[in-house]
């Protein structure tokens, strides 16, 4: 799982949130934000309305908590996400293990005609910056 800061590095580089099924966030306010919460048809529900998306929840017992503004929320990418969000420009990933780091896992994409390569810990994470790279580099006039 991405940290905290890369998911709000890629929401203020431009990425959107739609919430669906089985996305994380956590609550994007100073105190609340270190519960990572998962939706959930049975729990955490999104309703559409034409004010915004509100995510409402359902039983939790341990919060007392009904609703939260999804611009309230903060998304994180799941890998499998992250990776499908790079779409054309993706090239590869890799894994390597070493010595002295452990293992590193090396994200490969085309960028602006040019291959460049992201390496972090944990494949996410890595996806994770050349995602915030590739949006940068999209929204650059």
């Amino acid at each position: 799982m991405i940290s905290v800061d890369l998911a709000r590095t890629l929401r203020e580089a431009g990425l959107r949130w739609h919430p669906e099924t089985g996305d994380r966030f956590v609550i994007d306010k100073p105190g609340v934000d270190d519960d990572v919460y998962t939706v959930s048809e049975m729990t955490i529900e999104k309703h559409e309305y034409p004010s915004g998306t509100i995510l409402g929840f359902n039983g939790t017992t341990e919060w007392a908590l009904d609703s939260v503004a999804a611009d309230d929320a903060l998304w994180i990418p799941r890998e499998d996400q992250l990776r499908t969000l790079l779409g054309p420009a993706f090239v590869g990933l890799t894994r390597i293990e070493t010595a002295d780091r452990g293992a590193v896992h090396t994200v490969t994409c085309r960028i602006d005609d040019v291959e460049r390569t992201f390496a972090a810990p944990d494949a996410a994470t890595a996806y994770g910056e050349a995602l915030r790279s590739y949006i940068t580099a999209s929204l650059a006039i």
